[in-house]
């Protein structure tokens, strides 16, 4: 019944995964070619920036409320609303450090002074998101994919409507006014979202203020779990944070012009990436119908079940992670030039495509140490990887190969954190 269960989730959000990993390359095809290069370059810049407050804002509260409400021995309905507080008050702080902050940051950190109005329009976005996410926690833990599927579909149409009518008419006023525009779509498409969740939830689900009341031991398991995610997750963030930051200064600094920066980042986080990232629709699936499978084996102590359960996830992840491995190194310019109208980027993407093998399987080992309570492992693998990286970059940047530089950074990332987290899960799942 566990194992049809599990298949059955996977399958789910492996469909839903694809319709909004189709959608969400439809969104990224209108961006990128309505914005053009330079615009994605610029887009691309403060991306690190916003996966970083995402992270921030979340706290790690969805992966806790899926845990909790997967041991099924608690009021969930006060579990899930009396955290949102705390979480719009995590948001709230967020903001302001924005509004202060937000002019350094685009000026003397980035070098593009075209990002202020899209970091300044961050803060708006990330309470919808946060409530989004910790509400999607919920239908995780009881094993529900089906309202996260349709709630992602609905969100990625609304927002393709808005970008196809709004970008353009923003690109009049210019890039900077464009780009805050596609930030700030976030809103409707968070709120649509929202609103479809709500719909799903059972029909004796009641909401009343006192429901909104944090409850000191239900926060107290909640943050348990939350932190050490966080943790794990907001170095990686951190480290992504910093990588433009590093990659400008450094760049810069050994005679390459900021056009030429902002414009290769932007071919290789906006065309590149993308591609490479296609597959990880699959392995997303496998990781979140993953959590409270391995979650509850391992309260139970059956082992053999959960390591049974990792292996299959792995070999999921490959069966779709190899055949396209071999299609992107084979044909690279023929996705590039179908997708984005474009050739640039062919030589980063032929190189990076076995490597990327590796990065398909890292997904779900995080999600299974974390299902084991064993978050700090993950967060300490992170943290030695965002070192390697930022070291690496910092160093190999000097060394005026363009951005060759990082690429070599990320993928040394990418291997010493999934070789990182099979020698753990090995040791814990024995």
């Amino acid at each position: 019944m566990k194992k049809s269960k599990f298949i059955k989730s996977t399958i789910i959000l492996m469909i839903g995964g694809l319709l909004t990993k189709l959608l969400g390359m439809i969104i990224k095809i209108v961006q990128t070619r309505l914005l053009g290069t330079e615009g994605v370059g610029i887009y691309m810049l403060i991306m690190p920036t916003f996966s970083l407050l995402v992270a921030l804002a979340q706290l790690g509260l969805p992966v806790a409320i899926s845990t909790l409400v997967a041991r099924d021995n608690r009021n969930n309905k006060k579990l899930v609303f009396s955290v949102i507080p705390i979480s719009l008050m995590i948001n709230g702080i967020i903001m302001i450090f924005l509004f202060l902050f937000s002019s350094y940051l685009a000026n003397n950190l980035l070098h593009e002074p075209r990002s202020y109005y899209a970091l300044l329009g961050m803060g708006f976005v990330l309470p919808f998101i946060s409530i989004s996410s910790i509400i999607r926690g919920y239908f995780f833990g009881k094993e529900r994919m089906i309202p996260h599927v349709i709630s992602n579909i609905v969100e990625d149409v609304i927002r393709l409507i808005i970008l196809a009518i709004g970008i353009p008419i923003f690109l009049v006023s210019g890039l900077e006014f464009a780009v805050a525009f596609i930030i700030l779509s976030n809103i409707v498409s968070e709120l649509t979202s929202i609103l479809v969740l709500f719909f799903f939830l059972p029909k004796k689900f009641h909401i009343s203020k006192r429901d909104f009341v944090p409850e000191k031991e239900s926060v107290k398991e909640v943050l348990g779990i939350s932190l050490p995610t966080t943790g794990s997750r907001l170095i990686g963030n951190i480290g992504y944070f910093f990588e433009p930051i590093i990659l400008t200064y450094v760049l810069l600094k050994v005679g390459y012009t900021n056009r030429f920066i902002v414009t290769e980042y932007g071919i290789l986080n906006g065309y590149v990436m993308p591609m490479l990232m296609l597959p990880s629709f699959f392995t997303a699936a496998i990781s979140q119908a993953l959590i409270p499978v391995i979650s509850n084996a391992y309260i139970k102590r059956h082992m053999r079940y959960a390591r049974d359960k990792i292996k299959q996830a792995i070999f999921f992840s490959l069966m779709i992670g190899i055949p396209a491995t071999i299609f992107f190194f084979c044909f690279p310019s023929l996705p590039l030039k179908l997708l984005y109208n474009t050739t640039e980027g062919v030589h980063y993407l032929r190189l990076l495509a076995p490597l990327f093998l590796i990065y398909y399987i890292q997904s779900p080992l995080t999600s299974a140490l974390q299902a084991t309570g064993k978050a700090g492992t993950a967060m300490q693998g992170t943290i030695i990887g965002v070192f390697i990286r930022t070291f690496l970059l910092f160093s190999l940047s000097h060394l005026k190969i363009g951005m060759w530089g990082l690429l070599i950074a990320t993928m040394s990332n990418v291997f010493f954190v999934t070789f990182h987290h099979v020698y753990y899960l090995n040791k814990y799942l024995k």
